[in-house]
């Protein structure tokens, strides 16, 4: 079990500056952590213009190199438990997916033309987040979805 994951890339785009504080700090780090199931790219578009106009970035982002599937991160999606999470990886791996990005919008949160173009969109909660702390519950489920598909130990619900 497991084996061909490696070879799966995760992108993860988010409109923001790459800081260099405590939140980007623990999301790299479990990103590193993750790095050991899957490939990981992070990138970050810069955060100015209109809510449409960042949309429009992420939109020609995912253009240029285009996933396999992509999920939007919006607070109006899916809440899926840990579990349901990881079975879906687990899907779109079995299926032989080779690109997953996942879009995390800026200050305003994502466009419409974004949300309407998501094959599927994904809440970490209900509340609002800001960019940073919505890459790191990102990073983190990502990463315990897969010591769950393991049976590793770090997933203990």
């Amino acid at each position: 079990r497991g084996r061909g994951r490696r070879s799966v890339l995760y992108r993860v785009l988010y409109v923001g500056r790459q800081a260099t504080d405590p939140l980007c700090e623990a999301a790299a780090g479990y990103e590193k952590r993750l790095a050991r199931y899957v490939k990981v790219s992070v990138a970050a578009l810069r955060d100015h213009g209109s809510t449409a106009e960042q949309g429009e970035r992420l939109l020609a982002a995912l253009a240029r190199d285009p996933p396999s599937t992509w999920v939007a991160l919006d607070e109006r999606g899916e809440q899926p438990t840990t579990a349901a999470l990881a079975a879906q990886l687990e899907g779109w791996h079995s299926l032989g997916l080779r690109q997953v990005a996942f879009v995390i919008g800026g200050a305003d949160g994502l466009s419409v033309a974004v949300r309407e173009a998501a094959p599927r969109s994904l809440a970490l909660s209900r509340l609002t987040l800001p960019h940073r702390l919505a890459r790191l519950l990102l990073a983190e489920q990502l990463y315990r979805a897969h010591t769950l598909l393991r049976g590793e130990p770090y997933h203990r619900a």
